[in-house]
């Protein structure tokens, strides 16, 4: 006799004896669905109610991820999500406080650990470091504050040396092939020029103090940069304070000039002995460290007047971040650079632009992403200078990080300033 077969059944209506048995998860499901939609949608209801999110990170916001790039669009989510977050970096100093005013010790605002598990007995290899093991910020003595970048990206570099080394020399072969003349100059870190300040102990310091000691042994000698290290301190003891702030990872003004002293001396030697410079105007400058631990706080700000003849200060004062370039232009002058030059420069380059617009007839400054982002557009910008300066952190460098260093990037932009030489 044929038995008759039991209607299907879903495995959630069965017994809850029976081995099939599989409880339905739709609450919690639900739940996860209604938070989830919460959080991506937070930025822009946000946004309509007139909130806006701020720059916490030493880098732009993140962009919202574009559905062209597949699978990537649901990953770059949560990083659009997180840096757009309302009220985010009241939070990161209500943490902060809390773990200070609680514990002592500031907030592990990003942090992980490479060790097993206790009693695991894991002999296997180290993988490989992660980034966020290292702190955004390092708080070291008498106040001073270091990018955790100054250690990450030593320790986890995109690039090794001889890559980065390489990508610098292909720059310099493409554009003194067009008859150019090329500058490079590395702005060095913080660290690398006031490592006193640094705690005794602190995440990377093996891995990043033998990679700053071997990027300078080599990197200048290999690649013709100019070395700041020897002219910042003298600038810095010949005035009695220190050329960094304290709580922001750039130089002061005086170091700003320090490199434009720098420069203008290769180009020409001895045609800043003309120059005049002297103390002019005081203004805050909002501190970019404290930010990574939700503080407002700012710098003093002394700027310089700069005569290039000795005579009328010739300064001009016009703030940008460089991706959108910067075109500065003067009458010449006694002691001025009078032939057009084209400069890559980042934040650092900010604190010089007042002094390089006093001394230069006509120089111009783009950001160093914009080689990547706009390769066509910034060779032609740069086509336009007989002399093309590069001015580059040394982080950046030393960690690989800067897309520019692929010499097929340089090769790209040289092949538009060998079709326009400059004889």
């Amino acid at each position: 006799m044929r038995i008759p077969e039991l209607p299907p059944v879903h495995e959630a209506w069965l017994p809850r004896e029976h081995p099939l048995h599989r409880p339905r998860h739709g609450r919690r499901q639900l739940v996860a669905l209604i938070c989830a939609l919460a959080f991506f949608s937070a930025p822009l209801s946000s946004w309509l109610f007139g909130a806006r999110p701020e720059q916490l990170e030493n880098r732009p916001l993140a962009e919202f991820p574009s559905v062209t790039e597949g699978f990537g669009f649901f990953t770059g989510l949560n990083g659009w999500a997180t840096d757009h977050l309302p009220f985010r970096k009241g939070a990161v100093q209500a943490v902060n406080g809390i773990s200070r005013g609680v514990f002592g010790e500031p907030a592990p605002l990003a942090g992980g650990s490479h060790s097993s598990p206790v009693g695991a007995g894991q002999v296997d290899a180290k993988p490989p470091i992660d980034e966020s093991v290292f702190p955004p910020v390092i708080e070291g003595g008498d106040g001073w504050l270091y990018l955790g970048h100054d250690v990450s990206y030593r320790c986890v570099p995109s690039r090794s040396t001889k890559e980065v080394i390489a990508g610098l020399r292909a720059w310099r072969k493409s554009v003194e092939s067009s008859g150019r003349r090329f500058q490079l100059v590395i702005a060095p870190d913080k660290s690398t020029v006031y490592p006193e300040h640094l705690p005794e102990t602190y995440p990377g310091e093996d891995c990043s103090v033998a990679e700053r000691e071997a990027f300078w042994r080599e990197v200048p000698k290999a690649t013709g940069a100019i070395d700041l290290r020897a002219p910042l301190r003298q600038t810095a003891e010949r005035n009695g304070r220190p050329i960094y702030h304290d709580i922001d990872t750039h130089w002061t003004h005086e170091g700003g000039a320090t490199m434009v002293y720098q420069l203008a001396e290769r180009l020409s030697p001895g045609i800043t002995g003309t120059w005049k410079m002297a103390p002019s105007r005081q203004y805050p400058h909002t501190a970019d460290i404290p930010d990574l631990l939700g503080q407002d706080r700012t710098v003093p700000i002394q700027a310089y007047s700069l005569a290039p003849d000795g005579g009328v200060d010739n300064t001009q004062f016009k703030p940008s971040d460089f991706h959108q370039p910067l075109h500065l232009k003067s009458s010449p002058k006694t002691g001025m650079i009078t032939d057009p030059v084209r400069m890559v420069g980042d934040s650092f380059t900010q604190f010089a632009s007042p002094y390089l617009a006093a001394t230069y007839a006509d120089i111009a400054i783009t950001h160093p992403d914009n080689i990547a982002t706009n390769t066509q557009a910034t060779a032609n910008f740069l086509a336009e200078g007989e002399t093309i300066t590069f001015e580059l952190s040394e982080r950046f460098v030393a960690g690989g990080r800067y897309p520019l260093l692929d010499p097929a990037t340089a090769a790209e932009v040289g092949r538009v300033l060998a079709a326009h030489p400059v004889r």
